[in-house]
C-alpha cells in the first residue's frame, strides 16, 4: 500500500530512464547511504569493523566486477583473485617506488594493470566459452601466484615474500583508524556502484547483455563481440584490481601471494551465483551472505561446544548445497528473491 508509484508521472524520457524511478526507492537507497555514513561509525566497535563491515564492502566492490564479466557479458572467469593480486602488487609498487605517490592514485594504477592483465586473458574469450574459457581464465590464477612468489621486482626485493605498507594517508587525511578505513572504502564502493549501475544501462552494457543471452544474434544486428567481450574484461579486472588494492592496503597491510590464491577467485564466484548474476544489488547480498554465514556458524559453535575445524567444514558444506539450491531453484540468487518481495509488496493487500 505505501510501496508504489501511483501518481509518480514522468513528463520526459530522462525522468523515466531515472537509476530509481520509483520515489521510494530513493528515498530507501538515500537513507541506507546516510545510515551508512553517519550511523554506522557510530554503533559498531573495532572488531565488527575489521572483520566484517570492511572485508564486506571490499568484497562487495569485488564481486560486482565480477558480475560485471560473468553476471552481465556471460564470460566465465576463475581469474579474479589474479586480478585483485595484480591491482594490489602493482599499486603497492606504485607506492613505495615513487616519491609522493598519492594512496588514490595508487590504487587506480593497479586497477590499471588489472585491466592490461585481464584483457590479456580474455583474448582467449574471442575463440571458447563456457568451460573452456574458465580454464583459460584459470591460467592467469597460476601464472601469477607463480610471478608473484618467484619474481623479486614485485615485492620490492623482499626476501621473505611479503610486502607491507604503513602511515596511510589522503589529502592530509590519516587512514589509521578502523572508522577512517571504513569511510575510505566506503567512498569506493558508492562511486563505483554509481558507475557500475550507469555502465549496464549504457550502450555498452546492452551489448554484454546482448552478447549473454545469444553471441550469434548480437554479430547479426552488428554489435562486436570482441569489442563487447574485451571491454567487459576490462571494466570487470578495473574494478577488481582496485578492489584487490583495498583488500591489502586497507584490509590486510600485509599480505603475500597466498591472500588471493585460487580459493579467492571461487569465492567471488560463489558470491555472484547465491546473490545474483545480472544485478548490481546482488553483489552485495552475495558478499553480505559469503561474510556473515562463517562469522555465524562460528558463534553457533562456540554455544554447543564443536570444534573450529567441524565449524568451517560446516561452512563449506553449506556453501555447496546452498550453490547447487540456487543454480537449480532461483538461478537468480537472492536479488530475484528481493525483487519478488518488491513486486508483491506494490499490489499488497490485494490478491494476485
Amino acid at each position: 500500500m505505501f510501496y508504489r508509484e501511483n501518481g509518480q508521472f514522468k513528463t520526459s524520457y530522462r525522468s523515466d530512464q531515472q537509476i530509481f524511478p520509483i520515489a521510494q526507492d530513493r528515498w530507501a537507497m538515500l537513507a541506507i547511504l546516510a545510515f551508512a555514513f553517519v550511523a554506522v561509525p557510530l554503533i559498531f566497535d573495532e572488531y565488527a569493523f575489521r572483520a566484517i563491515i570492511i572485508p564486506f564492502l571490499i568484497l562487495s566492490l569485488a564481486a560486482l566486477g565480477v558480475n560485471v564479466l560473468v553476471g552481465y557479458c556471460g564470460q566465465i572467469s576463475l581469474g579474479s583473485g589474479a586480478f585483485m593480486a595484480v591491482g594490489a602488487y602493482m599499486a603497492y609498487n606504485a607506492f613505495v617506488r615513487v616519491d609522493g605517490m598519492p594512496l588514490i592514485v595508487a590504487l587506480l594504477i593497479g586497477g590499471l594493470c588489472a585491466t592490461l592483465v585481464g584483457v590479456f586473458f580474455g583474448i582467449p574469450s574471442l575463440r571458447v566459452k563456457g568451460l573452456y574459457l574458465a580454464v583459460a581464465t584459470l591460467a592467469a590464477q597460476f601464472f601469477c601466484d607463480w610471478a608473484f612468489l618467484r619474481i623479486g621486482w614485485f615485492t620490492n626485493d623482499n626476501p621473505s615474500g611479503s610486502v607491507s605498507v604503513s602511515d596511510l594517508s589522503v589529502l592530509g587525511w590519516s587512514l589509521e583508524s578502523p572508522v577512517d578505513k571504513y569511510l575510505f572504502c566506503l567512498l569506493f564502493v558508492v562511486v563505483f556502484g554509481l558507475l557500475a549501475k550507469n555502465l549496464v544501462r549504457s550502450a555498452i552494457g546492452r551489448e554484454w547483455m546482448a552478447i549473454r543471452d545469444m553471441d550469434v544474434a548480437a554479430a547479426v544486428i552488428g554489435i562486436r563481440p570482441m569489442y563487447a567481450k574485451l571491454s567487459a574484461f576490462a571494466v570487470s579486472s578495473f574494478i577488481i584490481g582496485v578492489a584487490g588494492g583495498l583488500w591489502g592496503f586497507i584490509h590486510l597491510g600485509a599480505w603475500e601471494p597466498a591472500a588471493f590464491s585460487i580459493d579467492r577467485s571461487f569465492q567471488l564466484l560463489f558470491m555472484v551465483i547465491i546473490g545474483g548474476m545480472g544485478s548490481i544489488m546482488g553483489s552485495f547480498f552475495g558478499a553480505a551472505f559469503i561474510v556473515m554465514l562463517p562469522i555465524f556458524i562460528e558463534r553457533i559453535s562456540l554455544v554447543v561446544g564443536m570444534s573450529t575445524a567441524t565449524a568451517a567444514h560446516i561452512t563449506f558444506m553449506i556453501f555447496g548445497a546452498l550453490i547447487v539450491w540456487f543454480l537449480i531453484v532461483e538461478p537468480h540468487g537472492l536479488a530475484r528473491l528481493w525483487s519478488i518481495a518488491k513486486q508483491k509488496l506494490r499490489i499488497w493487500p490485494f490478491p494476485h
